[in-house]
């Protein structure tokens, strides 16, 4: 019933764009949801439908699978959380892998979902823009990808739009003042894969994240001089406690005990495992980092060796920056060291609202939906985000369950009713 009534609305729309003087290519009417990304939010959305009998297409701007984790990930990298909070919806990874796979594990585990639920993505289809159409009733969805060197522009119609294009498309890169004077090489954690190239250099790393602190551990392992810049406080807690993991042990807790005395425990913990920090120029937040993390979307740092490399000396911490010049920085407490690079584990943005249009769903501010976890999923007429919950691959999951059972019912109220 949507098909007949879909071909009815292409037949006038095509004749509609006859009517043009310039050349365009007609529509492409898509009767299931149509998906921005093929990240594993976009997989675990395009599965959790399939399970329902409802086809979906996954437009994605690279030529391959989770194009972020394949080329902006650095070499040593392995899932932060154990296997069992990161496996996507209805199928786990596969036995014998270690509790942290690696990325490498995780892209193979990735691609085998994909083959699973037979999900084929529409590759090198960037989306430019998004409308929903008033007149029609239907999203329209602008993409270009260039064939044999031609620019091509195709239009897909669908009724539902799915935004899984992440919480990290787009690098942010501050500007620094100095930073054309700088001599040595500046670039973002997406371009490091490993310290190797680093050795015997002294390197300084701009953001004390998950991403920042495990930089300066790998410069460590391949024998350089790193040195962290520090702007804000930040809890930093041990990636295990009595061999369980943090996590786990705090969503265990949290069934009998409220956030302040998990938070409460996690501190003491963290305290009498990885010592005092401020000590070392690392503060903490004054809200406990369960609390920060659901009214902020802070995520704690996990530590998996780097604060030991801090304690010894091999890892110094700096105040923030000031100014560069040629070789040297000079930070906000006076102070002017000579690096040979310059590493910035500055993190990620979304990029929805550069291509998005006519919605209020998502905040033009920071590229993320107004509404906050558990409410940010759903939008009006059609339109639904996976993956932007600041809670990982668990949070991109409970999206694409949801995205799922709502398209389902949306579908089968609308093959009950009658066309006009």
């Amino acid at each position: 019933m949507l098909m007949d009534y879909l071909k009815e609305l292409e037949c006038k729309m095509v004749h509609d764009y006859k009517k043009l003087d310039k050349m365009v290519i007609s529509p492409i009417f898509f009767e299931g949801p149509i998906i921005v990304g093929a990240g594993p939010s976009g997989l675990a959305a395009a599965a959790c439908l399939k399970q329902k009998g409802i086809q979906s297409l996954i437009l994605e701007k690279a030529n391959c699978l989770a194009s972020m984790w394949q080329f902006k990930t650095y070499d040593r990298l392995k899932l932060h959380l154990p296997k069992q909070f990161c496996q996507l919806p209805l199928m786990p990874f596969p036995k014998g892998l270690p509790l942290y796979p690696t990325k490498q594990q995780f892209l193979s585990y990735l691609k085998a979902y994909a083959n699973h639920f037979d999900i084929n993505p529409v590759f090198g289809k960037k989306v430019v823009s998004a409308e929903f159409d008033c007149v029609c009733g239907f999203w329209r969805v602008k993409t270009q990808e260039v064939k044999k060197g031609i620019l091509e522009n195709v239009e897909y119609v669908c009724h539902w739009l799915i935004v899984a294009s992440g919480e990290n498309a787009e690098e942010v890169v501050p500007q620094i003042e100095g930073m054309e004077q700088f001599k040595g090489p500046i670039l973002h954690t997406s371009l490091y894969k490993s310290g190797n190239m680093f050795c015997g250099k002294n390197v300084l790393v701009v953001g004390c994240g998950n991403s920042g602190m495990e930089v300066c551990l790998d410069l460590c392992n391949h024998n350089a001089l790193p040195s962290l810049v520090v702007r804000d406080s930040v809890h930093i807690l041990p990636q295990q406690i009595f061999g369980k993991s943090t996590f786990g042990l705090s969503m265990w807790l949290l069934k009998w005990f409220s956030v302040h005395f998990v938070d409460q425990f996690l501190l003491v913990m963290s305290d009498l495992m990885l010592g005092n920090t401020s000590q070392f120029g690392i503060h903490r937040p004054k809200i406990g980092p369960l609390e920060l993390k659901n009214l902020y979307g802070k995520t704690p740092v996990l530590d998996v060796g780097t604060v030991a490399q801090i304690k010894s000396g091999n890892i110094k911490v700096c105040k923030g920056i000031k100014r560069l010049a040629h070789n040297a920085v000079e930070f906000v407490d006076g102070k002017v060291e000579n690096f040979d690079a310059i590493i910035l584990a500055t993190g990620y943005r979304s990029n929805v609202p550069s291509w998005l249009k006519g919605s209020d769903m998502f905040s033009e501010k920071d590229g993320l939906p107004r509404k906050p976890f558990p409410n940010g999923w759903k939008g009006e007429k059609g339109l639904y985000a996976v993956g932007f919950t600041k809670r990982g691959l668990l949070g991109s999951s409970i999206d694409a369950k949801r995205i799922a059972d709502d398209i389902e019912h949306s579908l089968k109220a609308f093959e009950a009713k009658p066309l006009a």
